[in-house]
C-alpha cells in the first residue's frame, strides 16, 4: 500500500521551512497551497489526488504545526543578547600552515577586553570572526592567495541562554528562521554550549537585534 494523502502532505510541507511557517502563522491559503501541491504530491501517489483531499490534509497539519509550536515556548529559559561591532570576517582555504599561524592569534586577543575571536577549521576551508582592531594582525599570517573571501565593518549579535536551554528542541532553528523571515543575511553562526552568535552585515544589524529580541520575548 502507497503512503497516505496526509503522510505526502507532511513530507512535502516538511521539505518547505517557509510554508510550514506561514501555516503556523496563518499567511498562506489552504487552497492556494493545494494548487501548489497537487502535481507533486498526485506524482507521488501514483494517481490524480483531489484539490478537496489536499485542502483537507493541509489543515489538519496545520492544526499540528501550531499545537507544536505552541509547546516549543518555554518559561524556564532565560536569555541575555548584546550585540559587537567592526568584526572582520574571512573565509581561507584550509593548510596546516594557515591553521598553525591563526593560532599565534589566541596569544594577542583578550576575552576580558571585550574582543572577539572565533576560529573554525573545516576540511577545506577555515573560517575566522574577529574583532575589527586586530585586522592588520590577522592579515600579517595570512597569505593573499588563499582568502576566499572577506568582510569588514560586521556585527556580532550574540545570545546567552540558562535555564532549560539544552532539553529544549528547535530553539536554534527557530533563531535562525526568524533572522530569514526578516531578511537577515547570516555569514557566520558561531555555537558553543549555551552561547548563540550571528554575525551579519551592519545594515541589517538593527532589524536583525529587533528580530531576536521579539521572537525570544514571545517565545520563549
Amino acid at each position: 500500500m502507497g503512503a497516505s494523502i496526509s503522510s505526502l502532505v507532511k513530507n512535502f510541507i516538511d521539505k518547505s521551512p517557509f510554508i510550514s511557517e506561514m501555516l503556523i502563522e496563518d499567511l498562506i491559503s489552504f487552497s492556494n497551497l493545494a494548487r501548489y501541491m497537487q502535481e507533486d504530491i498526485s506524482r507521488s501517489a501514483g494517481y490524480e489526488v483531489s484539490h478537496s483531499s489536499l485542502v483537507m490534509a493541509s489543515r489538519r497539519y496545520a492544526s499540528e504545526l501550531k499545537e507544536k509550536a505552541g509547546k516549543e515556548k518555554r518559561e524556564n529559559i532565560g536569555f541575555e543578547i548584546s550585540m559587537k561591532t567592526n568584526i572582520y570576517d574571512l573565509n581561507l582555504r584550509m593548510s596546516d600552515e594557515t591553521a598553525s599561524s591563526l593560532m599565534k592569534l589566541y596569544d594577542v586577543v583578550q576575552p576580558s577586553n571585550g574582543d572577539f575571536l572565533n576560529i573554525t577549521i573545516g576540511s577545506h576551508e577555515i573560517s575566522l570572526a574577529i574583532s575589527g582592531s586586530l585586522r592588520d594582525k590577522v592579515d600579517s599570517l595570512i597569505s593573499e592567495k588563499d582568502v576566499i573571501h572577506r568582510f569588514s565593518d560586521l556585527v556580532a549579535i550574540t545570545i546567552v541562554f540558562t535555564g532549560d536551554f539544552l532539553q529544549t528542541p528547535g530553539i536554534l532553528h527557530l533563531a535562525a528562521r526568524k533572522l530569514a523571515w526578516a531578511g537577515i543575511n547570516i555569514i557566520e553562526i558561531v555555537s558553543t554550549m549555551n552561547v548563540l552568535t550571528f554575525v551579519i552585515g551592519k545594515e541589517q544589524s538593527s532589524r536583525a537585534y529587533e528580530a531576536l529580541t521579539a521572537f525570544l520575548t514571545d517565545e520563549i
